[in-house]
């Protein structure tokens, strides 16, 4: 019972905190007075934001072929050069950064010694269209959107694969399967923390959906999740889910919009949280990379908090 009461009057706080801070027009989710703070703009296009244990952020810079590493201190270095052409990219629970690396069309995991070794390609004996963003489960199993963005790096000039798909690669890395087939051209993916939820973005019809993730790694019960496309996505630790595109946009678990954070850029590639409390929204915007410190956690640090002893 005195649990119980104890979460009830954290819910009343937390909605009483909610209409106090509407009333005075402060964002639920960004600290109090915080903004969008330019790091730097000495990139050519940024993306593929991921978040280590320690809240540091590794990013790309496709164009240019690296891969860069923000530190929680503030500054910028190039972990990887080159880092075949890596896109999207996320952590796996044993501290491996994967990534899409579309040089190639390839699935790579780099290891904490920058040891890089190809973990997936060709699907039914044809190149991947251009892997682009992925998502990993609790378990190290991973999803990754494949559409069809043509590289001037490429010899091939049309689409290997007979359309644009989601596909799910097992942990043991023996089993990869398309697990969408419906999609025009799908980009940006994330997963809940529990490993039972997938949020896949059909940017070119501008949709949102959500999935239900079946143990055996398909997918069920998609349903519209909200009426706008995204290149990249996270979520923070109350649900919310946060596109890209013109700046950031924040959607609560509903699906119901709650937050526009502007960027002036030309274009919001991706976005995660990080820092050393892991609420500092790490974004990567055309030529630049931007953080605003926010009231919330993200959840793409959840192995990385279990793995440093937090509950």
């Amino acid at each position: 019972m005195e649990m119980r009461l104890g979460r009830v009057g954290i819910l009343v706080s937390f909605c009483l905190f909610g209409v106090l801070a509407a009333q005075a027009g402060e964002s639920m989710l960004l600290a109090p007075g915080a903004k969008p703070q330019l790091l730097s703009r000495e990139f050519e296009f940024t993306e593929g934001p991921a978040v280590d244990a320690q809240g540091n952020v590794f990013f790309t810079d496709q164009p240019n072929d690296r891969i860069m590493k923000w530190v929680t201190d503030g500054k910028i270095t190039t972990f990887l050069q080159p880092s075949g052409r890596s896109n999207g990219m996320y952590f796996d629970p044993q501290g491996n950064l994967l990534t899409c690396a579309d040089e190639k069309n390839e699935i790579w995991s780099i290891a904490p010694d920058k040891k890089t070794t190809v973990i997936f390609k060709d699907y039914s004996g044809k190149l991947l269209n251009g892997p682009n963003d992925l998502w990993v489960r609790p378990d190290g199993a991973l999803y990754f959107s494949d559409p069809y963005y043509p590289r001037s790096w490429w010899k091939h000039t049309t689409m290997p694969q007979e359309g644009q798909h989601v596909y799910f690669l097992s942990a043991d890395r023996k089993i990869c399967k398309r697990v969408t087939e419906d999609l025009k051209q799908p980009n940006g993916l994330v997963g809940t923390p529990d490993g039972k939820t997938l949020y896949v973005s059909d940017i070119q019809a501008n949709k949102t959906y959500v999935c239900d993730i079946q143990p055996d790694g398909t997918l069920a019960h998609k349903r519209l999740f909200c009426d706008l496309g995204s290149d990249g996505m996270t979520i923070d630790e109350q649900g919310n889910v946060y596109l890209t595109g013109k700046g950031v946009i924040v959607f609560d678990k509903t699906g119901k919009k709650i937050e526009q954070i502007e960027i002036s850029e030309p274009w919001t590639a991706n976005v995660c949280f990080g820092g050393k409390d892991f609420k500092t929204l790490f974004i990567t915007a055309s030529k630049a990379v931007y953080t605003v410190e926010m009231r919330v956690k993200g959840t793409g640090c959840v192995w990385a908090a279990k793995k440093n002893g937090e509950k």
